[in-house]
């Protein structure tokens, strides 16, 4: 195949007592002053009706906000709510309750006509790049289709294409008339973020972007993304189960689990001092110098606990049933986010502390059995098809 590429506001409570009296405990992670954030996301609650007339409670309660320029990273294992997080930002679907607000104005109660407007400064990409074209159109009527339906005239879309595709490193020439089967992954993804970047968004939602792609290719880009952001001026929410990834392109991280936030905490901080006990095993489950693939799979895989249904996730702390420090307490109350450092937010009632965290190398204060696995209930899951 022909080479087609060119070469945190303070916290809303204050120092209030949420309950069981923890300082500072809330159910929002604001962050940021108000003027400096562009989405603010309160309480989304998503849910999904079953057979059986069961609920799979997919997102509870998920708050935060994204301050301009910024790129949050959304981890987790599978199942854990982030894709549908990101899904539901786009209103795709519409959230079952809570708020999804850009730049002050919630999207949940906006009519069709400003919805529509809306979402021309809200896009998104998806994992799949070669799925999520139309197979039987013209890459350049791929990109072109948003400015079409905003009434650009051909000249002006054409030109307009022709910029955009040249902006993600691909000749106009050489593709504008191809299909998207002629191309390699990695080129369909461009085209995906050309796509997204023809009406020039604000907020781009990145949904696992790179873990279909060789590695090779993800490299590429990942690279271009950043190029974009700075080009575009853009406000990212990055979402992916490769923690490595996460780390090198976000500002901030929040960290979920079943449905919840655990987490949230710039990038640096979380990594290096991880203060959730379900945090700090997924970081242990990156493999280091001395482990090699292998190992680390093994590890990942000898779970000594299941994790629970999203159906009927447990009462208070859903990672109670994996944790060696869960109590009673752990049991029947759910622990808020709580402030824990500069821009740091936590919700464990327990969580580990700086010290413990430094001494384990940033595995936290759990005890380790012999073959470096946590010993009781906290094992991790495989973070594979997130």
């Amino acid at each position: 195949m022909t080479d087609l590429v060119k070469d945190e506001r303070q916290n809303k409570t204050g120092a209030s007592s949420g309950p069981g009296g923890d300082p500072g405990a809330s159910r929002h992670v604001q962050l940021r002053d108000a003027d400096d954030v562009v989405l603010s996301v309160e309480d989304l609650v998503v849910e999904f009706g079953v057979g059986g007339g069961s609920t799979v409670h997919a997102v509870s309660g998920v708050s935060f906000d994204v301050r301009r320029g910024e790129t949050l990273g959304l981890v987790g294992e599978s199942g854990c709510g982030k894709s549908t997080t990101g899904r539901s930002i786009m209103q795709l679907p519409k959230p079952t309750s809570g708020s999804v607000r850009l730049h002050g104005d919630n999207l949940g109660g906006m009519p069709s006509g400003q919805m529509r407007r809306a979402r021309r400064k809200l896009q998104m990409i998806f994992q799949d790049p070669i799925s999520s074209l139309n197979p039987r159109r013209r890459i350049a009527d791929i990109i072109a289709e948003p400015l079409r339906v905003w009434g650009s005239s051909p000249d002006a879309r054409k030109a307009k294409v022709a910029e955009t595709l040249e902006a993600v490193g691909l000749d106009p020439q050489l593709v504008a008339d191809r299909r998207p089967h002629q191309f390699s992954g990695g080129q369909c993804q461009r085209i995906s973020i050309a796509r997204a970047l023809v009406l020039e968004p604000e907020v781009l939602i990145c949904d696992e972007p790179v873990s279909a792609l060789d590695v090779s290719v993800q490299a590429q880009i990942l690279n271009l993304l950043e190029e974009m952001k700075e080009r575009y001026q853009l406000t990212m929410i990055f979402i992916s189960h490769d923690l490595a990834v996460v780390r090198n392109i976000s500002d901030r991280v929040a960290v979920m689990y079943l449905g919840k936030l655990c987490e949230i905490a710039p990038a640096v901080e979380l990594f290096d001092r991880p203060r959730h006990h379900y945090s700090s095993l997924l970081l242990s489950s990156i493999p280091s110098a001395d482990q090699d693939a292998t190992t680390s799979a093994a590890r990942l895989d000898r779970s000594g606990g299941e994790m629970p249904s999203p159906v009927s996730p447990p009462s208070g702390c859903r990672f109670r049933t994996r944790c060696p420090a869960a109590t009673e307490r752990c049991a029947v109350e759910e622990p808020l986010m709580r402030q824990v450092g500069d821009g740091h937010f936590v919700a464990c009632h327990h969580p580990l502390e700086v010290a413990e965290v430094v001494a384990s190398g940033a595995e936290g204060s759990v005890e380790r059995s012999a073959d470096g696995t946590p010993d009781g209930a906290l094992r991790p899951v495989a973070l594979e098809g997130v």
